[in-house]
This record gives C-alpha cells, sequence and structure tokens, in this order.
C-alpha cells in the first residue's frame, strides 16, 4: 500500500472504509461544477470504484489519494492524478479538502507537495497541470504557490448554475496552470 508522508498530512490509496466520506464528498452538488458531475453516484458505484482504485496508473490513467490527518487519521479531502500520459510524461491533477474547517491549514499546500515529489519521484513525470475556474482564489494562490504557472484561459469553458436561483445558468472562466518538474 502507497503511503506518503508530511508533518500532518499522508496521502494513502483508498479503502473500503473510504465508502461514505467519498460517496458523500462525490454527491456534494456544490463541487460538481469543478468536477464536472452531472448525476449523483450511488453506493454500488463508490463501492465499485474503491474496489478497482488498486489498478495500475498505466492501465486506467488515474490515481486518487486520500488525504489524512496524521493525528486523527481521519480523511481530510482527495488527490487526483488523471489524463495520465506516460508518453508526453504528464498528468493531470486535482485536490480536494472536504470541510470548510479543514481549508486554509496547510493540508492542500502538503498533500501538493508530496503529490509533486511522488510523480518527480516514482512516475518520472516532466509535468502537471491544473484547472481551476478564475473565480477560486484560494485554489489559484495554492497551485501559484507550488510553482504552478499561469499558461491560459478558456473562455467561458464551464457552464454553473447561478446560487441561490434554481435552473439559472451562467459560464465562467477557467485558468490553465502547469508546473515543469
Amino acid at each position: 500500500m502507497l503511503t506518503l508522508k508530511g508533518n500532518t498530512v499522508f496521502l494513502r490509496a483508498l479503502e473500503p472504509e473510504d465508502l461514505i466520506a467519498i460517496h458523500r464528498i462525490e454527491n456534494d452538488e456544490r463541487l460538481w461544477s469543478v468536477s464536472e458531475t452531472l448525476v449523483p453516484f450511488s453506493v454500488y458505484n463508490i463501492k465499485e470504484y474503491i474496489a478497482n482504485a488498486h489498478k495500475d496508473i498505466y492501465e486506467v490513467k488515474q490515481l486518487r489519494l486520500a488525504i489524512c490527518d496524521t493525528t486523527s487519521r481521519e480523511l481530510i479531502g482527495l488527490i487526483d492524478l488523471f489524463d495520465y500520459d506516460p508518453h508526453n510524461a504528464r498528468a493531470g491533477v486535482g485536490i480536494l479538502i472536504e470541510s470548510e474547517a479543514n481549508r486554509g491549514k496547510g493540508y492542500g499546500k502538503e498533500a501538493l507537495d508530496l503529490i509533486l515529489s511522488y510523480v518527480k519521484t516514482h512516475l518520472k513525470l516532466h509535468q502537471l497541470y491544473v484547472n481551476i475556474l478564475e473565480d477560486n482564489l484560494a485554489s489559484i494562490q495554492l497551485f501559484t504557490n507550488a510553482g504552478f504557472v499561469r499558461i491560459g484561459v478558456k473562455k467561458d469553458w464551464r457552464r454553473v448554475s447561478g446560487e441561490g436561483v434554481r435552473f439559472r445558468e451562467s459560464y465562467k472562466n477557467e485558468v490553465l496552470f502547469q508546473h515543469l518538474l
């Protein structure tokens, strides 16, 4: 089992006991605009996903790891590598710290530092990229501070529902950041 440990968090492979937390995260409609989710996931779907999470990144082109607090050992978030391209030595990265109470405490920064070290050392990647909605200032700051550089803007890239108004939609720009390792 893969374990990457920092001072406040460690990253580990998904376990069956993560079912409820991942189901809650994946079905949180507030997060759907960043995950491109349109429909809820069933417990069965999540159970099957966890059961297959052990598959090799070379086969499935993605890797999801749990971000856990080193003291409580509680799952506090997820970090994903996706669109893994071994030929071009690159992948996308996404990170989520679930609870508002855990955000801004450095957990995301430490998890990102751990994954950067992992992809450079073990996967021999040349670069990571991340797509962030332009109004997600906390994520922009996190990735910029980790050495990611803004390389472009996708205009009106994401259709999002208006806050508080059902079925009211608008579009948001998505910013592309890249980190050469």
